[in-house]
């Protein structure tokens, strides 16, 4: 759920969701994954409630779907966004439902679960007793003590409101986190993990999708540039590096208007950076220009989630379809090679290494 032309129908439901969703209880299937593989977490539908979480093992290319609700015999809930995985617990972020579950890595049953949230989109652990929620439709970025399952506080958000503005991912460098504000935003945010207070805020292009951190400590976003017709304006979008010493902009590279990049990612070494623009991209983070072909060409697709295998550089890339049946993920060596494509759930959006 990325694209700011959804937000005017969304907006209009928000006041019903609290008590839509409902996790149904059957009988419980056992799951024993010891090996490491790559959990893919299926957005589903926004208000149908079939948000999925499925499991792939590289090593025996075998996917297991719908895990969560076969471990814990419940519905994950509406709209699973993100997914982060914290001493050995996994922690699946669910927008619409206003929780975030944490599950065993092996069983995939639920060990807990943190709600109340406005409309979560990523967590961050900044040690054992905080994380940090980025939110949608919240002003507020909320403080969480994982060992409670609770809120604990909030960190005001100046110059953004209930109706617009999001906080999204979120990277370390020392003890502050960057994080970057998207829906109908335009900035990056710098915060102080000891304080828990909003220090300094940079000015980028329009909607700031993604953010990281490469292997030269200099941080990264792109952006989409809003869309046409949009209240908060339209614009080509860009690619920045930014030096988060100094938190200022150090290089900028621009798209063309009507291109629309996201799902921003690196390689295991953090020297490569990959993105979607149609097509999947590839860049040396040392480079100074856009490549003009594609590591990957658009092929009637909807690529709608990226990531790299941390182990061996393979390249997974999600083909949401049409976002009404089963989404497919595509496997490619770190040359472009297919490897391997399986189903998963309905709009694959967000995956996370085990």
């Amino acid at each position: 759920m990325r694209k700011g032309l959804f937000f005017s129908l969304l907006l209009c439901c928000i006041a019903c969701l609290t008590s839509c969703m409902k996790w149904d209880y059957g009988d419980e299937e056992e799951f024993a994954s010891t090996d490491s593989g790559l959990f893919i977490v299926n957005e589903g539908n926004f208000q149908y409630g079939n948000a999925t979480l499925s499991y792939y093992n590289p090593l025996t290319k075998s996917v297991e779907n719908e895990i969560f609700y076969r471990a814990n015999a419940a519905k994950l809930g509406d709209v699973a966004q993100s997914m982060t995985i914290y001493h050995n617990v996994g922690w699946v972020v669910v927008n619409n439902s206003h929780v975030i579950f944490a599950i065993d890595l092996t069983t995939f049953k639920e060990n807990g679960r943190i709600t109340n949230f406005t409309s979560p989109r990523y967590i961050h652990f900044v040690n054992d007793n905080k994380a940090y929620v980025t939110q949608l439709w919240d002003n507020r970025i909320a403080i969480i003590n994982p060992s409670t399952y609770t809120i604990t506080g909030y960190i005001d958000i100046p110059n953004m409101n209930t109706e617009s503005g999001s906080t999204e991912q979120i990277v370390q460098y020392g003890k502050y986190v960057f994080i970057n504000c998207w829906s109908y935003q335009n900035r990056l945010l710098k915060i102080d993990t000891e304080t828990d207070k909003v220090i300094a805020k940079l000015t980028v292009g329009i909607q700031p999708t993604s953010v990281v951190l490469d292997k030269n400590n200099k941080l990264w976003t792109i952006t989409d540039g809003g869309y046409e017709g949009s209240p908060y304006g339209y614009e080509a979008p860009a690619l920045f590096r930014i030096d988060p010493e100094t938190f200022t902009i150090e290089q900028q590279f621009q798209f063309d208007l009507g291109d629309a990049p996201s799902e921003l990612v690196l390689n295991e070494t953090k020297d490569k950076l990959y993105w979607i623009n149609n097509d999947v991209w590839c860049m040396s983070v040392d480079e100074d220009h856009i490549p003009v072909r594609p590591f990957l060409p658009y092929q009637n697709t909807k690529y709608y989630g990226l990531t790299v295998n941390p182990n061996n550089g393979d390249v997974y890339v999600a083909d949401a379809i049409d976002y009404q049946q089963q989404g497919i993920v595509y496997r490619y060596s770190s040359e472009g090679e297919l490897i391997d494509k399986f189903y998963v759930g309905i709009t694959p959006g967000a995956f996370c290494w085990k």
